[in-house]
């Protein structure tokens, strides 16, 4: 597989061009290379500079904790109680404590742009990019109210200080969560400014800010004016980015505080009113205030979503690389309706429809029919990814096989399983070093793969060929072999660590390129949308179309 010099397909949302073309860099990954020079520094930083301001950012925390826990006795969730002489002064003493905690960790002033529309104006406002849990500060300087996690208010210290900005809180345990924390924000947002406003990262999760990812519809189902927020941090070096790939929450944390300054910018733009059609569908409303929000930013709009994050992030044992071209072709499945419902038996029929084929390579015509469905510049797209030699053909193998890790990424047995059925020779079900390749490198989304270590490793006899009962018990013997004999052979692949092999930073892997932080979303601002929501693929395929 290997991503297309160009793309056909230009359009996304209403129908309408996209400023700039979808981006190629991976969104959900984050690479930091140090100097020489800035590693001494940060060396410099960590024994002097660094648990000086983690101490006095400790501190601001716990100043502010009686104050928090002061307004909020007696406070009842469900109203708003007048905003008292006494509450004003706790509110503005914390939104003091705050900026002294952020200066503190070093941004030392920050670059407000365009005026904050009041409550009654715009009760929600829509922030992006999402890259860090330091994207809290605009939250602290608005003391603006957010949707958190249940779990959180039961957090020492930081529990009574999230109570106080009253957010709404999404229950992982109440199965009906979902629907209720959406009702509860069109509750709020139709108080006419009686309630503060809400803040609300509608990517979901955290990116490298290379693009703008899709907008989960939550938080434009309410379907009221909202301001959009973007967000920037315009530091040489950045320290602030915390992906799924990535330096970890701790790292992020540490290398920051190394730093002398960090620059901040928040930036409101003009309230975005939907229209009549935008109120009936929250899908359309978030698209359209998303390429407001790109142009303002400068950077382009993609269809990836946090579910292309889950499949980068799947604990299987081909352990996706950086530079993987299975995120757009699971976007391109997810724009084409290609993701079926009953995966094993779809996968089971592509097989032995590909396996009848017997290596028989297929133009963009036969691609179509053998998907059952019409040519698109979509699907060019989707049929550029396999025709590596540009000459109009691709073998249809590899679209099963890359489908099959799209639909389960964890399954790689299963997955290779399938792949031997459709290679294999009739006459002793084996197959050779270069099919290997073929099927390796498709299920991990490259262009080259080297697989003659493994290949051999495997093939003890010296018969040049391998069936999957020997494939498969190598691989039980052998669980770690991607990492052993592929990532190994193979420089040009960046591999993420296994979650159970982390380690603590420090100095001589200040290289840091893709440590696994978590298999929950990072971020501050969790996934809301109700699922009968989510799935507004098809009224926005019928514009692309």
């Amino acid at each position: 597989m290997k991503l297309p010099s160009n793309r056909h397909c230009a359009a996304e949302g209403d129908g309408k061009k996209m400023d700039q073309a979808p981006p190629i860099r991976n969104p959900f990954v984050h690479v930091l290379k140090f100097t020489t020079l800035e590693k001494t520094k940060i060396a410099l930083m960590t024994v002097t500079l660094f648990p000086i301001r983690l101490f006095m950012a400790a501190f601001m925390m716990l100043l502010a904790w009686p104050f928090a826990f002061l307004a909020t006795i007696g406070r009842s969730e469900t109203t708003v109680e007048p905003q008292c002489l006494w509450r004003r002064l706790v509110d503005i003493i914390l939104r003091l404590i705050m900026r002294a905690m952020w200066f503190a960790g070093g941004f030392h002033w920050m670059t407000i742009k365009g005026q904050r529309a009041l409550p009654t104006e715009a009760p929600i406002l829509t922030l992006a990019p999402h890259s860090s849990y330091f994207d809290a500060i605009p939250v602290t300087m608005t003391m603006s109210s957010i949707v958190m996690k249940a779990e959180s208010k039961d957090i020492p210290l930081w529990g009574t200080l999230i109570k106080y900005i009253r957010p709404v809180f999404v229950s992982r345990s109440d199965q009906n969560s979902r629907k209720k924390t959406v009702e509860e924000i069109k509750r709020r947002a139709h108080a006419r400014g009686e309630w503060p406003q809400i803040m609300i990262f509608p990517e979901g999760t955290c990116t490298n800010r290379s693009c703008l990812i899709t907008f989960k519809p939550g938080a434009f189902i309410p379907a009221v004016p909202v301001q959009p927020v973007v967000i920037r941090y315009p530091n040489k070096l950045d320290t602030i980015t915390w992906t799924w790939q990535g330096p970890g929450a701790f790292a992020i944390l540490w290398l920051t505080l190394c730093q002398l300054h960090n620059e901040f910018v928040v930036e409101f733009l003009p309230i975005y009113t939907p229209s009549e059609e935008e109120k009936k569908n929250p899908a359309l409303f978030a698209v359209n205030v998303r390429r407001v929000m790109a142009k303002a930013l400068g950077v382009p709009i993609t269809d990836y979503s946090f579910e292309d994050c889950q499949l980068a992030m799947a604990e299987g044992q081909l352990k996706l690389p950086v530079e993987t071209c299975l995120l757009e072709f699971a976007r391109l499945v997810r724009r084409l309706g290609l993701k079926p419902g009953n995966s094993e038996k779809v996968l089971q029929d592509y097989g032995n429809r590909a396996r009848k084929l017997e290596g028989q390579k297929l133009d963009l015509q036969g691609f179509a029919h053998f998907l059952d469905v019409p040519v698109s510049d979509m699907l060019r797209d989707m049929f550029s990814l396999f025709d590596e030699d540009e000459d109009n053909s691709m073998d249809i193998r590899e679209y099963v096989i890359a489908l099959s890790v799209v639909c389960r990424p964890t399954k790689t047995l299963e997955t290779m399983k399938l792949a031997f059925k459709m290679f294999e020779a009739e006459e002793d079900s084996a197959i050779t070093e270069a099919e290997l390749a073929v099927m390796l490198k498709t299920a991990l989304g490259v262009t080259h793969l080297d697989v003659s270590h493994l290949f051999t490793a495997i093939d003890i006899a010296d018969t040049g060929k391998i069936t999957f009962d020997k494939f498969r018990c190598f691989v039980e013997e052998n669980p770690d072999f991607a990492e052993d004999y592929l990532y190994a052979d193979n420089a040009e692949l960046q591999s993420r660590p296994c979650h159970g092999h982390q380690k603590q930073p420090s100095l001589s892997t200040l290289d840091l390129q893709a440590t696994a932080t978590s298999k929950t979303a990072n971020g501050i601002c969790p996934d809301f949308s109700p699922r009968d929501h989510d799935g507004t693929k098809d009224a926005l395929l019928k514009k692309h179309d």
